[in-house]
């Protein structure tokens, strides 16, 4: 298998690539821009071997990422490629825009043109699958749960562009007849996670001393799911999904923001009895909530487990350990990131 991965220098990306560079003998192209959320170092397990290659290319640029297909001739694309934090998104839409919609469009016309030359027997092997998230949804009341057939009503410009590529994924394959798959997944989280999601940052800042923002009340209710179970729900769909299909990838680890912050707190004061800041829970502060955000995610992930096998190996709670413990024992990795284009600032007011 040679595999093409789109914004294999990401959270998710590299996670998928560290997993396949592990557990299978595939080759992989890594097509990433390095924006300020892409970072080579989460990729140097996969760096060491010489199954990986990173080509720092934009997919907005048809012509590069023509010479890509010409050049690695994958056997399939995981499309992760994209802009994907809502708060950012509030602050400024347009490179949400770009990346999400014109992005995934232009791969998807070179996608096809390239589909479309290849011999009988490797075009009906091929697949493109679009990476998306349960935000497209939009916001769920006290109970249900998303489903693969739940009704679009995305309510931030990150979730609306990330609908609108969905869309057009969903439009190639029916139309032109390019053998796609998508995936809906919810919050994820784990090593390498880029410290702007509330995780990570809650960690760094408790780390640090400073004030751990909670939006409103702190009860909007994620689904949360760890990254590597997602790596490993990736691949389960590709190589054994059904083109044209979607699935859901979910966690079932529902919990509200605040006692996400307050489980992370509890681990500090016990892996850091020395910590000048214990309890950590006194940094707390709950501060001006995003507009528009978005009551309650739960996937169903109901589909995936009784078509493909696949279910989640991490529960949450151990999840969360061996997370915060990542951050720990890895702080000249966050340090670094932390010292470039994202320093921690507050962003998504609209006032």
């Amino acid at each position: 298998m040679k595999l093409l991965v789109t914004g294999g220098a990401g959270f998710i990306g590299s996670a998928v690539i560290r997993h396949v560079i592990r557990t299978t003998g595939w080759q992989v192209a890594n097509v990433d821009k390095l924006t300020y959320a892409g970072n080579l170092e989460s990729l140097a397990e996969a760096g060491a071997s010489n199954r990986h290659r990173h080509y720092k290319t934009d997919i907005c640029d048809r012509p590069a990422i023509d010479a890509v297909l010409a050049e690695v001739r994958p056997d399939a694309i995981l499309h992760l490629a994209a802009e994907s934090h809502v708060d950012r998104s509030i602050t400024g839409s347009a490179p949400f825009i770009e990346t999400n919609v014109t992005g995934t469009y232009t791969l998807l016309e070179a996608t096809l043109a390239y589909w479309r030359r290849l011999e009988a027997d490797a075009k009906t092997r091929f697949r493109f699958q679009h990476i998306s998230t349960d935000e497209v949804f939009g916001s769920l009341g006290p109970t249900g749960r998303f489903e693969e057939t739940t009704p679009y009503a995305p309510n931030s410009p990150y979730s609306a562009s990330k609908a609108a590529s969905d869309h057009l994924v969903r439009a190639w394959h029916h139309t032109y007849g390019l053998p796609t798959l998508a995936t809906n997944c919810s919050n994820n989280y784990g090593p390498y996670h880029f410290p702007e999601k509330l995780i990570p940052l809650v960690i760094i800042r408790a780390l640090r001393g400073e004030r751990l923002p909670v939006y409103g009340q702190g009860l909007n209710v994620r689904d949360w799911l760890h990254v590597e179970d997602h790596a490993e729900a990736l691949v389960a769909v590709l190589t054994r999904g059904r083109p044209g299909e979607t699935y859901n990838v979910g966690g079932d680890s529902e919990r509200t923001n605040i006692d996400v912050v307050r489980a992370i707190c509890g681990l500090l004061d016990e892996m850091l009895p020395g910590s000048p800041y214990r309890l950590h829970e006194k940094l707390i502060e709950f501060v001006t909530d995003r507009p528009g955000h978005d009551a309650r995610y739960a996937i169903d992930a109901s589909k995936i487990r009784r078509e493909l096998g696949w279910q989640p190996r991490h529960s949450f709670d151990k999840g969360l350990r061996d997370t915060v413990r990542w951050f720990l024992d890895n702080r000249a990795w966050w340090e670094r990131v932390m010292s470039g284009a994202y320093r921690g600032e507050r962003l998504g007011l609209t006032a």
